[in-house]
C-alpha cells in the first residue's frame, strides 16, 4: 500500500467509527441516542486505536495533520511528505464522514436541530469565546503530541502502542474535550465539515465557517510547540521555534484570559445597572 492510501484509509476509518459514534449519539431514533459523552470518547479512542492498527505498518499511522507538522518539526518526520501526508488525511475525512451520512440516512430527515446534524461532522465550543476556545484545542493537541512523544520513548509488547495511542485520546477527551469537542485534528473537523456543507443533508443548516479556522489553527500550534517543548525540556534541544512559539502561546492566553475578564466586567456591570 502507498503511504498515500493508507493516510488516507486510516483516517476514513478514524472519521466513520468517531463520527459514527457522534452520529449515534446525537441523532433522533438511533439505539444509541442520548447515549452521551463518555461514550463518544470512549469510541472516539477506540476509533484511533484502529486507524492505528489499520495502517501503522505503513506510515506509522498520522491519519492528522497536526502530528504530521508536529513530527516534522521535530525533526522525526520529513518535510518533503508533509503535503502528501496532508492531503491524504483530508481525503480521507471527507470520505469518512460521507459514509457516515450514508449511515444514518433515515434518520437526518427525523432530527430537527440543523446543530445537532453539523455536529455529527464538526466540532462547536460549549460557550463560543474565540481565543479561549483556540486555547482549548492547543492545550488539547499540546498534550496529544507530549503523550505521543512519551510513548515513543517507552518499549511495549509488539503490538500493544495503538491501545496506548487510544486510550491517550480518551483521556484528553474527558479531560479536556468538554470545552469545544477536542477536534486535535485539522482533517478530523475540516475534512468532515466540508462534506456536510456538499452533501444532500436534509434540513441541515449552515457549515459554521466562522468558526472552522479554530480547531485548523488550534491544533497546528498546539501539535508544533508540543513537539518542541519535548525536545527542549527531555532532550535539551532549545531551538529557536521553541521561543518563538512559546511567545505566541503566551499572546494567546494572556489575550483569552483578558477577554474573559473583561467579559466578566461587563456582566458585572448589567448586573448592577440592573440593581439600582
Amino acid at each position: 500500500m502507498s503511504e498515500f492510501a493508507a493516510e488516507l484509509i486510516g483516517t476514513m476509518i478514524l472519521i466513520i467509527l468517531g463520527g459514527g459514534v457522534v452520529g449515534g449519539v446525537v441523532l433522533k431514533g438511533t439505539k444509541a441516542e442520548g447515549s452521551g459523552w463518555v461514550v463518544i470518547t470512549i469510541a472516539w479512542g477506540l476509533a484511533v486505536t484502529m486507524g492505528v492498527y489499520a495502517v501503522g505498518n505503513f506510515t506509522g499511522a498520522h491519519i492528522n495533520p497536526a502530528v504530521t507538522i508536529g513530527f516534522a518539526i521535530a525533526g522525526e518526520f520529513p518535510w518533503s511528505k508533509v503535503p502528501l501526508y496532508i492531503s491524504a488525511q483530508m481525503l480521507g475525512a471527507i470520505a469518512g464522514a460521507a459514509i457516515v451520512f450514508l449511515n444514518y440516512l433515515p434518520h437526518w430527515r427525523k432530527t430537527e436541530d440543523k446543530a445537532v446534524k453539523l455536529g455529527v461532522f464538526a466540532t462547536d465550543p460549549a460557550i463560543r469565546s474565540p481565543f479561549s476556545n483556540l486555547v482549548s484545542e492547543i492545550i488539547g493537541t499540546f498534550v496529544l503530541l507530549m503523550g505521543l512523544m512519551f510513548i515513543g520513548a517507552n518499549d511495549f509488547t509488539e503490538g500493544l502502542n495503538p491501545l496506548i495511542v487510544g486510550a491517550l485520546i480518551v483521556a484528553i477527551g474527558m479531560s479536556l474535550g468538554g470545552a469545544t469537542g477536542y477536534a486535535i485534528n485539522p482533517a478530523r473537523d475540516l475534512g468532515p465539515r466540508i462534506a456536510h456543507a456538499l452533501l444532500p443533508i436534509p434540513g441541515k443548516g449552515g457549515s459554521d465557517w466562522s468558526y472552522a479556522w479554530i480547531p485548523v489553527v488550534g491544533p497546528i500550534l498546539g501539535g508544533a510547540y508540543g513537539a518542541v517543548f519535548y525536545r527542549a525540556l527531555f532532550l535539551g534541544e532549545y531551538s529557536i521555534l521553541f521561543w518563538v512559539l512559546s511567545v505566541v502561546m503566551l499572546f494567546i492566553v494572556v489575550a483569552a484570559a483578558k477577554s474573559e475578564i473583561e467579559k466578566g466586567e461587563t456582566a458585572a456591570d448589567h448586573i448592577e445597572e440592573k440593581i439600582s
